[in-house]
């Protein structure tokens, strides 16, 4: 038996249908059912953030066919990567991947797109592109853009420089000044380049400096340097040694590697100490520096004499500084100038000026010393330095019948093992202290009980600064700081002692140099005396007839200056490389290397 449902019954079901599609297909106004969605391009991919693509959407009926006047919607399904506008319109804003769908009614259909930006350029800034000491450092930075000049954020990048002599250039794009001149950094991303150019320009009152080659005096100067006698190896400014505007240049002393062969200096700054490589004496380089100890205070006073491979630095003036002991193998490779730091800091004094060291017995003597510690009357604080990482105070002595104050003060000293011509002190440790007011000679063997042989002074004394003695230990060339500055001689006067009674010296005669510019250290190697008289710079003389001191050349480190008394110009010098080479200190000029043909 056949059903048949009514006739209305079956149009009404029809009519349903085509209204609602079970709610699911809505009716476009002109009667078609949206079924599906077809965009065109289809899915997109994107090199460079900023691009643009429109995408069309096309809603079908079951059919497939294009169904007319249907509302389309737009939208994405992440965050970050794209967006997309009322018309389709996709732009790419991050890399990563998303969706774009497009709606109309619950018909959805979607295309994947993918934002990878791909590098195209490499641009390179610096704060400045000029460095005006050694040790200045700035950092490069690298800007990687795709072809709408949109940053690739995340590019390796890497660095190099043309000349890291010159200027050093770390992973992360820090450069350091090592030397005068140019160098240009080179950053890369994958196939891409870029460059820029850094110059280290280190000027100083005489210009950049003077190296490369050596320069004989000729027609009495060497560049802007009067001279007689010499070659210059290499002059440097201050900021070629790292020292900022204001830095002057103090004390020098030298140190030969004997593993390597290597020379260094060790040149005093007002806030600490620069070293120098100077093996290629025409080509020095800096290494680096080590500061004053922290909570001291910068100031003009620096010694600094060598042990066992060690450095002792003491400044004057600078509260807590004591006395800093530097590890010299941590010159060894060092390929771009750095900050050093101490082994460590001995505390037994604070501030001190001078410090003396007897290689031959590993003892070394702190004097001047004041502001704090054992000052030993600011006499001779004796420390042992035969474990040169652990000093150990191990006495006192001065002479209180000396020094302004009446306490012994020694401004400076020689201490030697004694060789020379009085038997009664052979093999002895004797000390030839400059104290002021007087020479004083004491002999230190017994820490525990040191003795004063003798004291004397002279005509026209004002301040006895230093003294050398001759290789034979016969003879003692002391200079007085002030008796040029005071008027009380006409020229530079060094006083030459005879020293072969240690309990008597002789004051045998005097010498004089052809200005009145003050002396201050003078150093002897053989027959020649090395002597720094600050505005007139380092004068070499000939000490093969004692008692008759002949010049045999000199340079003129300040040149501008007139040769008058006072303490602008040569502070000091160091002639005991094996090389022969001799280093020099000029207060506001700089780093010198000599040789004495």
């Amino acid at each position: 038996m056949s059903h048949r449902l009514p006739y209305a019954l079956l149009l009404l079901i029809s009519v349903t249908a085509a209204c609602s599609d079970d709610g699911k297909t809505p009716l476009d106004p002109n009667g078609g059912s949206v079924a599906s969605i077809t965009i065109a391009p289809g899915d997109l991919a994107f090199a460079s953030l900023g691009t643009t693509s429109t995408l069309t959407a096309v809603p079908r009926d079951a059919q497939g066919a294009a169904v007319s006047g249907a509302t389309i919607t737009w939208a994405k399904k992440g965050s970050g990567v794209v967006t997309v506008s009322a018309s389709g319109v996709v732009t790419a804003v991050g890399n990563g991947t998303d969706s774009v769908i497009a709606t109309a009614g619950t018909a959805r259909a979607a295309v994947a797109v993918e934002v990878q930006q791909v590098a195209s350029a490499i641009t390179v800034n610096a704060p400045t592109t000029t460095l005006t000491r050694a040790l200045q450092s700035t950092t490069v930075s690298a800007q990687v853009v795709d072809a709408n000049n949109h940053t690739v954020a995340g590019a390796a990048v890497s660095f190099t420089s043309s000349d890291s002599a010159i200027i050093f250039v770390s992973t992360t794009g820090v450069v350091t000044a090592a030397k005068a001149g140019t160098s240009t950094i080179t950053a890369t991303a994958g196939t891409l380049i870029g460059h820029i150019t850094l110059t280290a320009n280190f000027q100083g009152p005489l210009g950049p400096g003077l190296t490369g080659q050596a320069r004989p005096c000729s027609g009495g100067t060497v560049g802007p340097f009067p001279c007689n006698g010499i070659t210059l190896l290499s002059y440097l400014p201050i900021a070629a040694l790292g020292g900022a505007p204001g830095v002057d240049l103090n004390d020098i002393w030298g140190w030969t590697d004997q593993l390597t062969g290597s020379e260094y200096a060790l040149v005093g700054r007002r806030d600490g100490i620069a070293f120098v490589d100077i093996t290629n004496a025409t080509d020095p380089r800096f290494l680096g520096f080590l500061p004053i100890t922290p909570g001291a205070t910068a100031n003009f006073w620096h010694d600094v004499k060598v042990y066992s491979d060690h450095a002792y630095i003491v400044a004057d003036g600078a509260g807590a500084h004591g006395m800093q002991v530097f590890d010299l193998h941590e010159l060894r490779g060092v390929a771009v100038p750095k900050q050093f730091a101490p082994v460590m800091v001995y505390t037994g004094v604070r501030s001190a000026h001078n410090m003396v060291i007897n290689e031959a017995t590993g003892f070394g003597f702190i004097v001047g010393a004041n502001g704090g510690g054992n000052t030993c009357g600011g006499g001779l604080h004796m420390v042992n330095l035969q474990v040169p990482t652990a000093p150990v105070f191990a006495g006192c002595f001065s002479d209180d019948q000396t020094g302004r104050s009446g306490t012994g003060y020694t401004h400076d000293a020689q201490c030697v093992t004694y060789i020379g011509p009085d038997a009664a002190y052979a093999g002895h440790e004797i000390c030839f202290g400059s104290n002021e007011t007087a020479l004083s000679i004491a002999d230190v063997t017994n820490k525990a009980v040191p003795v004063a042989l003798s004291r004397a002074s002279y005509p026209a004394v004002s301040y006895t600064h230093q003294g050398w003695l001759t290789p034979n230990q016969r003879y003692l060339y002391v200079n007085d700081e002030l008796d040029e500055l005071n008027g009380l001689v006409s020229n530079t006067r060094t006083l030459i002692w005879d020293v072969a009674d240690l309990d008597d010296p002789v004051l045998v005669g005097q010498f004089l140099g052809p200005t009145s510019a003050s002396d201050h250290n003078n150093y002897i190697r053989g027959t020649t005396m090395f002597a720094s008289n600050y505005q007139y710079g380092v004068r070499v003389i000939n000490l093969a007839e004692p008692l008759s001191p002949v010049q045999i050349g000199y340079i003129d480190t300040s040149p501008q200056r007139p040769n008058l008394p006072g303490f602008e110009g040569s502070w000091s010098n160091f002639p005991f490389f094996p090389s022969g080479n001799v280093v020099i200190t000029s207060g506001e000029e700089g780093f010198f290397v000599i040789r004495v043909p």
